[in-house]
């Protein structure tokens, strides 16, 4: 019918707006960080020898994307000094952003895992890159809602999401590649093959730090419902910081005591994994209590400020089980937080997995990644063209089959070693 073909024309020829090419490159930017803490690093430092225990603590700085709430009214308000004049708000914080996290990852490919005492400098690195990684992502989502109207929404996020794979399939398979072509294999270590990966990776940065010097700020900046000063979102980051801090304590005070009891269960249970289990269960229970106790106290000091607490981070909670009820509420949490569970758990150790399992960096990164990423992109800009969330659920069931495919695919793999028509098949369904 002519007026829908009309709709699709336009929606098509929206691709080409400047906003929405923009996001097109900040989703690059964005998807470059992620990878090189859940997928890269973690190869890298098999490689190097490092044990896969080790190797999964890393993704733990990852947590940052999860908890970046917490200190985005920070960066909604607190001004940085001559660049916020300069170019603006947002756009400030974007290039503080994008030269923080390039200095990260740069600062990551300056530490050989392999030497003494390494593996502390490499985890403050990795720290730093997620928690600034994540303070991009908060920009660059304030950017997009302030920087065009509701009819361009769609589309800008289906052009950032585009951006975002083919930053991550850079800094994924991209920096696989580069780092096997450079000379690193799993028999063969090579430090000089991936500091000049993530030194190289260091560099992609610029393409975000280029697209904000030649953007403008937003013309309709929003303010924020809650009038609080920046001193006061301090004040609770202060204590949100002291909950980290006390976490991260436990656990170093624990480790001599968390080997022993491992290696005394061992000998009593004459099962390794299970009592690893069981002693990793009880360290992380106790430094939850140990957080929720300085918590508390902390709450009882001027650091804390109720009102605050409540305005801006619990009744967004309560707005959210009030708007769809409690059961609808609750099945939908369960229902997001299980859907990718698999990927998720997988992500951080998948690529160990398959080169444990036979498959080379050059072959795992050739395949499948480079395949799906065709189909990925067909689907991301055909949503954002269809015009938004429509009907959403009668996606998610078709989606969530083929994802079950993938984690098929992946335990065939585990057991019948480097198939390769298995990989690219479970690589497509995901």
């Amino acid at each position: 019918m002519p007026p829908q073909s009309t709709s699709w024309q336009q929606s098509l020829k929206a691709f080409l707006h400047p906003r929405v090419v923009t996001m097109f490159f900040y989703g690059f930017s964005a998807g470059i960080p992620l990878l090189l803490i859940f997928s890269s690093l973690s190869l890298w430092l098999r490689e190097a020898g490092i044990d896969r225990s080790t190797v999964t603590y890393f993704s733990w700085a990852a947590l940052a994307y999860s908890f970046k709430f917490l200190w985005a009214p920070l960066i909604d308000r607190l001004p940085i000094p001559g660049l916020t004049r300069w170019l603006g708000r947002r756009r400030a914080w974007l290039l503080v952003a994008q030269a923080t996290v390039a200095i990260s990852v740069f600062s990551i490919s300056l530490v050989d895992p392999t030497q003494p005492g390494a593996l502390n400098l490499m985890a403050f690195a990795v720290v730093m890159l997620g928690f600034t990684a994540a303070t991009q992502d908060i920009v660059i989502d304030a950017y997009r809602i302030e920087s065009a109207g509701a009819e361009l929404q769609a589309l800008m996020s289906s052009s950032y999401i585009a951006g975002y794979r083919i930053g991550m399939l850079t800094s994924g398979a991209g920096s696989l590649v580069l780092a096997s072509w450079l000379g690193s294999t799993s028999e063969a270590y090579s430090y000089p093959a991936w500091q000049t990966t993530y030194a190289l990776m260091a560099l992609t940065m610029l393409v975000g730090a280029i697209t904000t010097l030649i953007i403008r700020e937003p013309d309709n900046p929003r303010t924020s419902p809650y009038q609080y000063s920046s001193s006061q979102y301090l004040k609770f980051l202060t204590i949100f910081v002291a909950g980290i801090a006390t976490f991260i304590s436990v656990y170093v005070m624990t480790a001599e005591l968390a080997t022993a009891l491992r290696t005394t269960l061992t000998d009593v249970l004459h099962n390794g994994v299970l009592s690893g289990l069981i002693v990793e269960t009880l360290r992380l229970t106790l430094a939850i209590l140990t957080v929720a106790v300085v918590i508390k106290a902390l709450s009882l000091t001027p650091l804390y400020e109720k009102r605050l607490v409540t305005e801006s981070y619990l009744e967004p909670v309560r707005d959210f089980f009030q708007r769809y009820g409690k059961r609808l509420a609750l099945l939908l949490l369960v229902f997001i937080g299980f859907y990718r569970i698999s990927d998720i758990v997988l992500g951080v150790i998948s690529n160990v997995f398959f080169e444990d399992i036979g498959f080379t960096q050059n072959r795992d990164c050739r395949g499948g990644k480079n395949l799906r990423v065709v189909y990925d992109h067909r689907r991301r800009f055909s949503g954002g063209a269809a015009g938004g969330p429509t009907r959403g659920h009668t996606r998610a069931l078709p989606g969530g089959i083929p994802d079950r495919g993938h984690q098929f695919a992946v335990s065939l793999a585990g057991l019948r070693g480097p198939r390769y028509p298995h990989f690219v098949c479970g690589d497509l369904c995901r």
